[in-house]
């Protein structure tokens, strides 16, 4: 491996970052969104736990009809 395909891995990367990082910005404004039954919020003295059980399952669900559609053969 040289310089030049280093250099590629590290803007692939940085790319998948500004997308991840803008989908995280887009999915806080959706109202509902990370709110939803199932996902598991637990608040004790100073202590917060969160985590979005079902809403990863739906966003899980999304992606995968959505790529499958985008890159269907």
């Amino acid at each position: 491996m040289n310089l030049t395909d280093l250099g590629k891995i590290i803007l692939i990367i940085g790319l998948f970052m500004v997308v991840a990082g803008g989908l995280v910005m887009v999915m806080g404004r959706i109202p509902g969104l990370g709110r939803l039954p199932g996902d598991i919020f637990v608040q004790r003295g100073n202590f917060t736990f969160y985590f979005p059980v079902v809403t990863m399952i739906i966003v899980s669900i999304v992606l995968t009809l959505l790529l499958n559609l985008l890159f269907r053969r």
